[in-house]
């Protein structure tokens, strides 16, 4: 089964306000859709990412550097076809991210292709473990004019929703106000509500470290991309040893062998390699093998249309990411047939591949190449 044309289709949706991190904000969702069509008639899609400013460069990559080495490939031919692809990630002179998100939208279609071809979903042609997960949001974003009340009320209506946890955002203010604001959100659901947080790499090392102590009794779950960036792996050793909280990183890992470094040094307890930033679900794969090996937890930075399928598929899997609807209206409008949530569980789409099915009408509504 051959691949005959690759297609890309570049989506954005403007989001009712302005969602802010430690030290980013959000005005778009955005995504790019990949389709490969084979010569018998079998169409692998999926979607990938939420880059605005980058989308141009991801596809004249994909169409200009990587469709012109697979095409004729047999898509079950998946790990040839992703050494295929490799090349545009030697360019010294371009950010390096930009080439492995190209792979991961053509990976992730081509691995659909074969889902459907075989008439499986993915986690089971990848092992099976579980055909559900816990689920859990995003939240806890500073926003303009929220009291600190506020942020109790956002996790009761999370588990109104049906969700099981939160990650909550960190790392933009003092580890004193940080703390406080973990601690009304925790009081206002109980101990049975997952609750994460997530710095964004915003404190430093001592910082952590105070902001782990304040909130020794809040029971996090984990404490996500603790510290700043240049001396990253190191201070995560330190946090995670010195506060007894779990920590999680990889998102800002783009292959293997960063992740590898994360398991080597002691700097995490859970890895949440992103497959759409990555090079694609087949180098998350090959992530998930090696942490199994250090006895490190895998976890899958948002974009559940992928992650639920590749968590599922493994023994040491922890949760699915989502969003309010506010801040990902993609994930509730262009995914038409997605699980919904049940009791802080989310069952994983049994239809081939992906089990995707995609919404054609807020596709010609928000793709932006008309």
């Amino acid at each position: 089964m051959k691949i005959i044309n690759i297609e890309n289709i570049p989506i954005q949706m403007p989001l009712k306000k302005t969602y802010r991190g430690s030290h980013y904000y959000m005005t778009h969702r955005c995504t790019i859709i990949t389709r490969i069509y084979t010569d018998e008639g079998i169409i692998g899609e999926c979607y990938n990412g939420d880059e605005f400013e980058t989308q141009s460069e991801i596809i004249n990559i994909i169409q200009k550097e990587i469709k012109p080495q697979v095409l004729g490939m047999d898509i079950f031919s998946s790990e040839r076809i992703w050494q295929a692809m490799l090349p545009p990630t030697y360019n010294i002179l371009r950010d390096r991210k930009l080439a492995t998100n190209a792979m991961a939208c053509v990976d992730s279609a081509v691995l659909d292709a074969w889902g459907k071809a075989l008439n499986q979903p993915l986690f089971k042609l990848w092992g099976g473990y579980r055909d559900e997960l816990p689920i859990i949001a995003i939240a806890g974003y500073y926003e303009e004019g929220k009291k600190l009340a506020d942020f109790g009320t956002e996790m009761e209506k999370l588990r109104e929703a049906g969700l099981g946890g939160c990650k909550f955002k960190v790392g933009g203010r003092s580890p004193e106000e940080d703390a406080e604001r973990v601690q009304v959100a925790r009081k206002a659901v109980g101990n049975d509500f997952i609750l994460t947080v997530d710095a964004n790499q915003g404190f430093t090392q001592r910082e952590a470290i105070r902001f782990g102590r304040l909130v020794q009794d809040c029971n996090v779950r984990w404490f996500e991309e603790p510290c700043r960036w240049y001396n990253d792996r190191s201070s995560m050793a330190l946090v995670r040893n010195v506060t007894g909280i779990p920590v999680a990183a990889g998102q800002s890992e783009y292959h293997r062998g960063g992740c590898r470094d994360l398991f080597e040094s002691g700097s995490v307890d859970v890895c949440n390699f992103d497959a759409s930033w990555g090079g694609g679900p087949t180098e998350w794969r090959r992530v998930a093998a090696m942490a199994l090996s250090y006895e490190v937890q895998m976890g899958h930075h948002e974009e559940p249309q992928v992650s639920a399928q590749l968590l599922a598929s493994i023994p040491h899997g922890t949760m699915v990411e989502v969003f309010h609807p506010d801040r990902d209206p993609l994930f509730y409008a262009l995914f038409a047939n997605h699980s919904k949530f049940d009791h802080g569980k989310y069952k994983v789409p049994t239809g081939p591949g992906w089990g995707l099915e995609l919404d054609q009408d807020v596709i010609k509504k928000y793709r932006v190449d008309k």
